[in-house]
């Protein structure tokens, strides 16, 4: 039997190291955060920040495996840091697909790498090959979190949800409320009929497509980058009878302006930039954003570089100022994409560098109390059933 032994031992090695340590250095090496520079923020900003009532519209930490409940050294959010960084309202979006080679141009959706990477965390076997199955197990994650937080971490589901929480925090600032969004309506798999499935599991915004065009819209980053098909044109309505929030992140220009052409409630962009400061594919042209506020929704602003062309809490503020400059504050909210495989200036404990830094753009009090929450805010009241 000793021959056994080393193979085993090599074979026990390399299934810890695939487990154990894999998945949280492929977490490390995509959501990282950058050395803070400069100053801290100003004393002002400090004190307007603990007043706020923060709303982030996009997180994928759920994607991840980290108990949320834990302050962790790597990604960018959690419950202590969101905590910290005085959010009060978190969307955490369900990431279904990622397809090899992902990149802002051209992707197909005949390749996923999600189901190695579920396998690799120790998911639940249904996960490994179901869209469907991937987005209820993260919504499962957070409502897991939720039950063990006593109280520190709330699910949304209703408008009374939200007025709750907020009156909560008005007593104890130390909790946060978090929404489910998926990331991409191939959490569906095709089936409208699915949508009953995800709006049970507490789901309350869907992004129609996400790096490739899919049964329901085309993707700006797709191949065809189509717009709405019928089956989609359905999805929409039923979404908006039923309390959920519609979001164009990632959407094909065709399929941002099948969506408003047919809106009748607010829609949103959850996270992503601007073309006025950042001339990309991912980001939205001035129309997109008027259109997007003609319908009362809100068009969330990331903090990575791609969204924002540059790297520092300027740069989200200088996107910010352009969008506010074209719709007003009322139309313009925070999209992090913390832990979306981007790096980023700040984590979620350090939101307060933003305050500061859209105060020295030149918003006013009352705008940065817009952009950052208040605006997110009258979305969600309006829209939450």
């Amino acid at each position: 039997m000793r021959h056994w032994r080393w193979p085993l031992a090599l074979l026990l090695a390399a299934a810890a190291v695939f487990f154990l340590v894999l998945p949280a250095e492929v977490e490390r090496h995509y959501n990282r955060v950058l050395p803070v520079p400069g100053r801290p923020p100003s004393a002002r900003a400090l004190d307007l920040h603990r007043r706020l009532r923060i709303v982030d519209l996009h997180a994928d930490s759920l994607f991840w495996g980290r108990d949320l409940l834990v302050r962790s050294d790597r990604g960018q959010a959690d419950v202590p840091r969101l905590i910290e960084g005085n959010v009060a309202v978190q969307g955490f979006t369900a990431v279904t697909q990622v397809p090899r080679s992902q990149n802002n141009l051209r992707n197909d959706a005949d390749s996923d790498l999600v189901g190695w990477l579920f396998f690799a965390q120790l998911r639940p076997p249904r996960t490994w090959g179901s869209r469907l199955e991937r987005a209820l197990d993260q919504a499962r994650r957070l409502r897991d979190a939720a039950a063990r937080s006593r109280g520190r971490l709330v699910v949304l589901e209703t408008a009374a949800d939200l007025d709750a929480t907020l009156a909560r925090r008005e007593r104890d600032p130390d909790l946060v409320a978090g929404f489910l969004g998926a990331e991409g309506a191939q959490a569906l798999e095709g089936d409208v009929s699915n949508l009953e499935r995800i709006r049970s599991a507490g789901f309350r915004m869907i992004g129609l497509a996400h790096f490739f065009d899919n049964a329901f819209a085309g993707s700006a980053h797709g191949v065809a980058k189509g717009g709405l098909t019928p089956r989609g044109r359905d999805l929409v309505a039923r979404m908006q009878q039923r309390g959920m929030l519609v979001d164009l992140a990632h959407s094909s220009p065709r399929t941002i302006r099948d969506v408003l052409a047919v809106a009748r409630r607010p829609v949103v962009s959850s996270h992503g930039g601007v073309k006025g400061t950042c001339d990309n594919p991912r980001n939205l042209d001035d129309e997109e954003v008027r259109g997007i506020a003609r319908t009362g929704g809100v068009v969330g602003i990331g903090h990575w570089e791609m969204a924002v062309c540059g790297n520092d809490a300027p740069a989200v503020a200088r996107a910010v100022r352009y969008a506010v400059g074209l719709v007003g504050a009322d139309h313009v909210a925070l999209g992090s994409d913390f832990d979306g495989a981007v790096t980023t200036p700040f984590d979620a404990s350090g939101l307060a560098r933003l305050t500061d830094a859209l105060l020295e753009a030149g918003l006013s009090v009352e705008e940065v109390r817009a952009v950052m929450g208040e605006s997110a805010l009258r979305v969600l009241k309006q829209t939450l059933p």
